[in-house]
């Protein structure tokens, strides 16, 4: 391990036994730079080492609120562009739901073991809205046959789209990609991961500009700040357990639903605009009335068999490439908050093939009708909590589970307010960001090759999407090539990380000297899988199946 900052600093200062020397000495050490540490230390419950039940629980009921938001907002802004009506959306989030809990359990058994949850991903968005503006379901009049023939396509292209990410996974060739990883590249690659999801924070006001909206984003907030605040009433009562800070979003979730419920109750919204009461009323969601008691997602072509177009595929396909560089990010996180090392090419490769596995059974059979990502601030809550445990992962996903069957049940927490779940957002992507932040501690940042890098990955991370976002997406919005073009483009992550790592290997690799300033060195022991001990600890697959599918 390379703890520079822990060494002895007894023989400095020359010899001698003075008191004097010994004061010189002290001050020495005083301004020695922070220790380097390959593993975040101060995590209470690492991947594999959970909490008790009860908390564990508790933690995995957070986490499964946290899973709505993303499950909840993709079906709002899709299905009534494809002509359905609540019943149909409600329909659609019990689908996500159930898809995201059975691919939290495979990869939390068989992918990379790390624990993330699996969500519907935003990035599918684009082609999937050109798919439900396509001019073949526009002869439809009904909306009920739109919305299923719609659907129908959706799901044969994301059948293809997997079928890429199975490829870059179990062949190994996203493994072969990430091998060139060092933790110069790797620092716009996470922090992007967080950062670039910024207009899932405050930017989801968009146009609405009523105050109470934005009294009850803000109001969120503070509960959340608050909560985390509550962590120093530890210095005036004693409690065996941070309860406070651990379960800051149960607390702040509760005080702002319930402020929600008071301004609803109390006609605040009453003559509002329809856009800002459906995004502030606790009971516009139209969810708890249109979800059925029990509902069975997984019984196979409930809307039909999948349809598939070429074009729409290769657009699909473009959000499937965008979304490995996401998800990858996101492992580092993970690894990171749960005081993991970081993670090996082979398992990154293993856990893009897996999910994508269960995605593939999911479309076919279970009618998901959105590709897989792991959600990002659940890597966030992580930290926050301190709690990096698998198995509170894995009750999560049985919430997801257990409620995407009991509709009902599920639809009362599916309806809390956007501006809540925007707020949550705003602290946990910056948690994610202060992750990849973290790996400049590798980094020699003196050395002007590695600012260069840094700077110019992070400035055209931001600018060349707003170009795509502000000018190409409004001028070029028809046709499947526009689609994968816009997508990639558009997401911060993939250009930060591409012009991180273009510069990385044609710069950063050129001597000694240059390898250990972009902390090449240091990382290349965790390229393999077997050459650091720990790895096992961590990624090791459960009943010997690595004997079976040995490491690379």
């Amino acid at each position: 391990m390379a703890e520079g900052g822990d060494k002895d600093h007894s023989d400095a200062g020359g010899g001698g036994g003075g008191g004097g020397n010994k004061k010189s000495q002290s001050q020495e050490v005083q301004v020695q730079p922070h220790p380097v540490r390959e593993q975040l230390p101060d995590v209470q419950y690492c991947i594999n080492s959970p909490p008790p039940w009860l908390e564990a629980v508790a933690l995995g009921f957070q986490h499964y609120i946290l899973t709505l938001g993303m499950t909840v907002l993709i079906p709002t802004i899709i299905v009534p562009e494809m002509g359905g009506g609540n019943a149909e959306k409600a329909k659609v989030i019990q689908n996500l739901l159930f898809a995201s809990g059975a691919g939290t359990l495979v990869q939390s058994w068989f992918g990379t073991r790390l624990p993330t949850v699996v969500v519907g991903s935003y990035t599918y968005v684009i082609p999937t809205m050109s798919i439900a503006y396509a001019k073949r379901y526009s002869s439809y009049t009904d909306p009920y046959e739109r919305f299923t023939h719609t659907i129908r396509g959706i799901q044969g292209a994301l059948i293809i789209s997997a079928c890429f990410h199975i490829a870059m996974g179990f062949l190994g060739l996203w493994r072969s990609a990430v091998r060139f990883l060092s933790p110069l590249s790797v620092v716009p690659y996470v922090t992007f991961t967080g950062v670039g999801l910024y207009h899932l924070g405050f930017p989801m006001v968009k146009k609405i500009l009523n105050p109470l909206f934005l009294i009850l984003k803000l109001w969120s907030i503070m509960c959340l700040l608050s909560s985390m605040l509550l962590q120093y009433l530890n210095h005036f009562i004693s409690t065996k357990k941070p309860i406070y800070d651990r379960f800051a979003v149960l607390f702040s979730i509760a005080s702002a639903w319930l402020f929600a419920q008071i301004l609803t109750s109390s006609t605040a919204y009453n003559n509002k605009p329809a856009s800002t009461q459906n995004s502030c009323r606790t009971d516009r969601a139209g969810l708890i009335s249109a979800a059925p008691w029990v509902y069975l997602p997984f019984i196979p072509f409930q809307w039909g068999r999948p349809t598939f177009n070429c074009g729409e595929a290769f657009a699909m396909i473009a959000a499937s490439f965008v979304s490995l560089f996401e998800s990858t990010g996101t492992f580092y996180a993970a690894a990171r908050y749960g005081s993991g090392t970081p993670v090996p090419p082979h398992v990154l490769s293993r856990g893009t093939g897996w999910v994508v596995r269960c995605t593939i059974f999911c479309n076919s059979f279970w009618n998901h009708k959105q590709g897989n990502l792991q959600l990002i601030f659940n890597a966030g809550l992580l930290a926050l909590t301190r709690v990096g445990s698998r198995r509170v992962i894995q009750i999560s996903a049985g919430f997801m589970i257990f409620f995407s069957i009991f509709g009902k049940f599920g639809a009362i927490f599916a309806s809390i307010p956007l501006p809540i779940m925007a707020a949550l957002n705003c602290v946990f992507f910056g948690y994610v960001s202060s992750a990849g932040l973290g790996f400049l501690q590798f980094c020699n940042l003196n050395s002007f090759r590695t600012k260069f890098v840094l700077g110019l990955s992070f400035f055209l991370g931001i600018s060349i999407p707003q170009y795509f976002i502000e000018y190409y997406h409004v001028k070029h919005h028809d046709g499947w090539f526009n689609d994968m073009v816009t997508v990639i483009f558009m997401s911060h992550t993939t250009v930060a990380a591409l012009v991180a790592f273009i510069l990385d290997i044609t710069l950063s690799r050129e001597d000694d000297a240059a390898r250990k300033d972009s902390g090449l060195q240091w990382w290349e022991k965790f390229s393999v899988y077997n050459a650091d001990g720990r790895n096992d600890d961590f990624y090791k697959l459960p009943c010997r199946m690595n004997e079976l599918f040995p490491a690379l």
